[in-house]
């Protein structure tokens, strides 16, 4: 016999584990099918181990093994993460992270039942829209507003419903095509509407549109390029002058704004980013934008303009296909507040990000090292650049302090330990440059801090 099995025939059966009594409290609290298949799983991979000249495991060995899978089937497939790549909206890690009072208004109302579309008033069925919309009227200035599950419904339901069949006229440079393939072409000829193209990529006039208006045009189509940026020989045509012209030949604007800051992003080091207020004042007639971009809310499409065009949308079928739920419209709400009340800043988690100093960022830093450092980690502060991403402010950064480990004094390399951080049962993801693996504190929510230091001492080893 050779020594292969030998140590094969140590291996117990399925049954002989199950009714240990280890085997039994799996049963008790997984239930019986998935504590079978996660020893079946555990002496399989027992066998293949012995296959490659390792002793067969114990039986209790075995059944901690199958626990260790049970609890990983566990986990969430999603779930929270910390992100310490800086940039803060960040589309693949979920966008914006929201404020605690948008997280206990969707825990109030989702665990039991709400004035959804109940008007308390008069006893009887209201509106969803009613919510929130006199908070967006209040706040851009807009006569009313509606709400979508996100900004390329609320750009495929104003098309829809305001130029079906008719023409739409768009310049060449406001083509654009944003994350995941979405691209502003497609989504207009899926709402059956012709587009019509004017201008160059760079260059844009009012007199462009001007020649290109026929019996068959219905709206004039504005889109902000958030994710991109043309310098140069450049020339845009200004909102105000869209309006005049279309309204001269009883037309309708629409701005597409995309990420839909409410704040001067000027105010903090950023360029200029276009907001809704400021197409509102301008006499667009629709605005849309997203809710869990620059706004820090959830995922949304939010309407803004004209109360003609907005009951036009209202009672496009369309919109019952694309309308969003009670806990979207909670966190919603709970996120306009902030804004109402002037206290976006402090409040909404990427607007403190956004706002945050260097030197607060380096006292962090500062803190995460000394504790590292106790643990025998040689990590190193470095001034960096964080971004604001989410297809909002493109070539924008802001300056910032991170923490680094670098090659030389790590026993594995980076791209190892980077693995490692993303298994934790609390991910962490960094970004790796030049043989450095970083961490940007602006993007890590301060109370998980103390997470993150124990997932690099855990992963990081140094150089003996």
């Amino acid at each position: 016999m050779s020594l292969y099995q030998s140590q094969l025939r140590l291996l117990p059966s399925v049954d002989e584990l199950l009714h240990t009594q280890s085997g039994q409290d799996l049963v008790a609290r997984y239930s019986h099918p998935l504590a079978v298949q996660a020893i079946r799983e555990s002496i399989t991979l027992a066998r293949q181990s012995i296959l490659r000249g390792e002793d067969c495991p114990s039986n209790s060995t075995l059944l901690v093994q199958a626990t260790h899978h049970l609890q990983e089937r566990e986990l969430p497939h999603l779930r929270p993460l910390i992100n310490a790549t800086g940039v803060i909206i960040n589309t693949n890690l979920g966008r914006a992270p929201m404020s605690a009072a948008s997280l206990e208004a969707v825990r109030q109302v989702a665990s039991g039942y709400s004035n959804l579309e109940y008007d308390l008033a008069a006893g009887e069925r209201g509106s969803r829209h009613s919510h929130v919309s006199q908070l967006l009227s209040e706040i851009t200035g807009a006569e009313a507003a509606l709400v979508t599950n996100n900004n390329a419904a609320a750009v495929l339901l104003g098309l829809s419903a305001l130029a079906q069949s008719c023409e739409v006229i768009i310049s060449r440079g406001q083509l654009v095509e944003i994350g995941g393939g979405f691209r502003v072409p497609d989504v207009m000829r899926q709402s059956g509407c012709q587009l019509v193209e004017v201008g160059t990529t760079n260059r844009t006039r009012i007199t462009d549109y001007e020649r290109a208006i026929s019996g068959e045009t219905a709206l004039l189509l504005s889109v902000h390029p958030s994710n991109f940026l043309i310098s140069g020989f450049t020339e845009a045509t200004p909102e105000h002058e869209l309006v005049s012209l279309a309204h001269e030949h009883k037309l309708l604007v629409m701005h597409d704004l995309g990420s839909g800051c409410l704040l001067p992003s000027e105010r903090y080091g950023l360029a200029h980013e276009p907001t809704p207020q400021e197409s509102i004042k301008a006499g667009v007639d629709l605005v849309c934008f997203s809710g869990d971009k620059l706004l820090g809310g959830p995922q949304a499409g939010i309407l803004v303009g004209k109360a003609s065009v907005m009951q036009r949308l209202a009672k496009h079928p369309l919109m019952r296909a694309v309308r969003i739920d009670k806990m979207t419209l909670a966190a919603l709400e709970a996120t306009l507040q902030h804004y109402q009340r002037d206290e976006a800043e402090r409040h909404i988690p990427i607007w403190r990000m956004i706002a945050a100093r260097p030197e607060q960022l380096g006292v962090r830093v500062d803190r995460w090292i000394e504790q590292l450092k106790a643990q025998g980690i040689n990590a190193r502060r470095q001034a960096g650049q964080s971004t604001v991403g989410g297809g909002s402010l493109p070539t924008e950064t802001l300056p910032t302090v991170l923490l680094t480990l670098e090659q030389h004094h790590c026993a594995r390399p980076l791209e190892e330990i980077a693995s490692d951080l993303r298994a934790q049962r609390l991910p962490v993801i960094a970004r790796i440059s030049r043989d450095t693996l970083l961490f940007d504190p602006r993007t890590v929510l301060e109370e998980q801090d103390q997470a993150l230091v124990q997932a690099i001492t855990q992963n990081a080893s140094p150089v003996r």
